[in-house]
């Protein structure tokens, strides 16, 4: 790695090893991330070239479901469990051009996120960004931090964009999820984005999803493409919301999106669910 990478990289943040925030970042052309994080990232284009228009489906789906929450659900406060880097487009400020002074506690385990996010928050007082894992919901809804924002006798929007699919199977990602949803109240929102292996249905993304699947694991030691059935079963005690578990982009799409995803379509599933 180039020394100048390492003088630039901020204090705490090792450029030695690749960061799935990071990987993110350099799909949807962000600026923060080293050459090991392009390596990666690289490595998985050769199997998904159209990946960086899915990372940016990604952001539109957040884009809609944030303004949907908003808009038509009444929620004013939002946790987001694995945030990533700050890009264009942030949920507190997709929120808050629907109803200024919205609540949004940003969650990520990469040190990273934290330098970075706050510094865009730093005048912010109604949002925040803390460090912390996914694996500990607990740990994540007792924080001070958390608490000094959200007020859970009212409906929270539980944001889980691109994050269960970094949780392998032994780490149970649907018992996590409802440990973050259990102390919600009625009247709150989930919303997952998800990998997706779509199988026999898609043989040719089928076996599209094992390569990056094999990829993901080899270098960042995470990621799981999960098929329909085992994602319908996160929402389980949840009701969703029209349309149901699809695509990215075929979650009450706008006009204006841009993202053209090609044979990642299929392998890129989300939905919002509510509490009832």
């Amino acid at each position: 790695m180039p020394e100048s990478e390492q003088e630039t990289a901020p204090p705490g943040i090792d450029t030695t090893k690749p960061s799935v925030s990071r990987v993110y970042d350099y799909m949807l052309g962000g600026k923060d991330n080293y050459a090991v994080d392009r390596h990666v990232a690289e490595m998985a284009l050769k199997i998904a070239p159209d990946a960086p228009e899915a990372a940016k489906a990604n952001r539109e789906f957040l884009r809609r479901t944030v303004r949907y929450l908003v808009g038509e659900a009444g929620i004013r406060q939002f946790l987001d469990i694995g945030s990533g880097l700050p890009t264009q487009g942030n949920v507190h400020e997709i929120a808050q051009s629907v109803a200024p002074g919205t609540r949004v506690v940003y969650v990520d385990h990469d040190p990273i996120v934290l330098v970075h996010g706050q510094a865009l928050l730093a005048a912010d007082a109604t949002t925040t960004v803390i460090e912390a894992d996914a694996r500990e919901p607990e740990k994540i809804l007792g924080d001070p931090q958390t608490r000094a924002l959200i007020d859970f006798s009212r409906p929270v929007g539980l944001l889980l964009f691109g994050l269960l699919h970094h949780l392998s199977d032994e780490e149970d990602p649907g018992g996590v999820l409802s440990r973050f949803v259990a102390p919600l109240v009625p009247g709150s929102h989930v919303v997952i984005s998800h990998f997706h292996n779509p199988g026999e249905a898609h043989p040719e993304v089928s076996k599209q999803a094992y390569g990056a699947e094999k990829v993901f694991n080899e270098h960042l030691g995470t990621g799981r493409w999960r098929t329909r059935d085992e994602l319908l079963a996160y929402f389980d005690g949840l009701e969703l919301v029209e349309p149901g578990l699809v695509p990215l982009p075929e979650w009450r799409p706008e006009e204006g999106d841009a993202a053209t995803p090609g044979i990642t379509y299929h392998t890129f599933l989300g939905a919002v669910a509510r509490k009832p």
